[in-house]
């Protein structure tokens, strides 16, 4: 299993590989194991505000990435939780992309 930096990584790798800027930024909370923040192409651990902000646990968004776990069944047992669910809905492409962006070098 990955640490925070490692998953950093893999996001900020996804974007120096040509990987689409988002249109707006997401902060993904790894529940007390720490935040990745997206804004643009700029990957940091900081807390700082997010358009999109996404709680979810380690263990559930690698469950996530191998399709394992079906997002809105994770939102509806609470295992996945979301500020703005049509934001949510409308960044779905490019979250997705993100997730799966981690599990490329697994």
């Amino acid at each position: 299993m990955d640490g925070l930096a490692e998953l950093t990584e893999k996001v900020r790798g996804h974007f120096q590989a040509g990987g689409a800027g988002l249109d707006r930024s997401i902060r993904l909370d790894l529940r007390g194991e720490g935040v990745i923040r997206v804004e643009g192409t700029e990957v940091s651990n900081t807390p700082d505000p997010a358009d999109l902000v996404i709680s979810v646990s380690r263990k559930d968004l690698e469950a996530l990435g191998r399709g394992d776990l079906n997002p809105m069944s994770a939102v509806i047992t609470g295992r996945l939780k979301v500020s703005d669910m049509g934001l949510a809905m409308s960044l779905m492409p490019q979250v997705k992309s993100l997730i799966e962006a981690r599990k490329g070098d697994a």
